[in-house]
């Protein structure tokens, strides 16, 4: 008995044996891997946050150079406006940035016309402005001007340039449409085959900006068989406050003729009976020109226009900084004021400058003086009075022949 059962566990144990030669091992499972902690969610941007993004697009086209970049950042700072709620575009602030720069509405942009075409011919005649971004005044002001002087030169093809790349790249963030400045305009010319250019400056006076435009034409003179550059609307600039001339003169009655119709007066003497004075706001400058506003100042007491007087935003010449025009309008005895641009565009400056809310605009000033009865203003340019488009026309004829 015990010999059967030693046999039989040495059967076990060899079979034990055998099935486990037959059998691998099970493998160690490896270990399961730790898990990356989740990357920390981006902080959602503030509405501040975006907004300040916007401004800084904006601060970087408003530049006065253009660049390779220009049209792609135009582009670039539109979209990011568009992409914000209204409630963010109201907090947008820079250096030069507000909710204004793409939200204010200062027209149609489709009713101007860019003057920017190709097949020019041999002969063009470029009308070269300033410039403004206020749709309707660009129309009405700028394009009235060359409006007319198409009308009195159909031989010669009439074509635009502005001297403010600020103005330029506004126009073209907020509305798409290209305008050319004065590089671009005599590179279009010349790859053009134009033979005979002609400039217009509607500018007021031979100051920095005439200075730059004859600068920008010196350069590429030599790419067109003749060349030729008429007056900016008050003609040659005199040595003194004295000296006036025949434009001045147009200019002085055009403006005035305009101003007291559009008052509702039959005539200025009319309007000074009903304590009426005029003051025409220019923009003033540094440049040795800015004489001529005081020539303009003559010019009206020349004419026995006493209760009108000019002013500029910039305060120069220094008689005509705002605080010296309210005192001059008040000593001259007048309790209503009317206030309008002396200006080829009511732009930014006549919206603004001029006729704004805020305190330190000409409307508020002479306001918070205190001197007067009323205040009212006119958001009218030059360039839509048809004395002064017919100034240009003849300026214009002087150096065509």
């Amino acid at each position: 008995m015990k010999k059967t059962l030693s046999l039989l566990l040495v059967f076990v144990l060899i079979a034990t044996m055998f099935a486990a030669c037959g059998k691998q091992p099970e493998p160690t499972p490896e270990p399961e891997p730790t898990p990356a902690p989740a990357p920390e969610p981006e902080p959602e941007e503030t509405d501040q946050e975006k907004a300040d993004k916007v401004a800084a697009l904006i601060d970087a086209i408003y530049v006065q150079t253009r660049t390779d970049e220009t049209d792609a950042q135009c582009a670039e700072a539109k979209a990011a406006w568009d992409a914000l709620t209204d409630a963010q575009k109201e907090l947008v602030e820079g250096e030069d940035a507000d909710p204004d720069y793409f939200g204010r509405d200062t027209g149609d942009a489709a009713l101007d016309d860019p003057l920017n075409a190709d097949e020019i011919g041999e002969n063009e005649l470029l009308v070269v402005s300033f410039g403004t971004s206020f749709n309707d005044s660009r129309a009405k002001d700028i394009g009235g001007i060359e409006k007319a002087l198409a009308a009195a030169y159909p031989d010669w093809s009439v074509r635009r340039a502005f001297t403010a790349q600020i103005i330029i790249n506004h126009v073209q963030a907020r509305d798409g449409e290209f305008i050319d400045n004065m590089d671009q305009a005599l590179e279009r010319a010349i790859a053009n085959g134009v033979k005979n250019l002609v400039i217009q400056p509607t500018h007021l006076m031979h100051g920095a900006e005439y200075d730059e435009l004859m600068e920008a034409v010196d350069a590429v003179s030599d790419k067109f068989e003749s060349v030729k550059i008429a007056e900016p609307l008050c003609g040659e600039v005199g040595a003194d406050a004295s000296v006036v001339n025949k434009d001045k003169e147009r200019v002085a009655v055009a403006v005035t003729e305009a101003a007291v119709a559009e008052a509702g007066f039959d005539s200025l003497d009319a309007a000074a009976a009903d304590g009426v004075a005029f003051v025409f706001m220019g923009h003033g400058t540094a440049h040795v020109a800015k004489v001529t506003y005081s020539q303009m100042q003559t010019q009206m007491d020349n004419l026995g226009y006493k209760n009108v007087f000019i002013g500029t935003v910039e305060g120069e010449p220094e008689e005509t900084a705002c605080e010296e025009v309210i005192e001059a309008v008040k000593a001259a005895g007048y309790t209503k004021v009317i206030l309008r641009p002396l200006m080829v565009v009511a732009g930014d400056h006549a919206n603004n400058d001029m006729a704004g809310d805020d305190e330190d605009s000409w409307k508020s000033m002479f306001e918070a003086s205190g001197y007067f009865d009323s205040i009212d203003c006119q958001i009218s340019g030059l360039g839509r009075i048809e004395a002064i488009e017919a100034l240009y026309v003849e300026h214009t004829g002087a150096v065509i022949g």
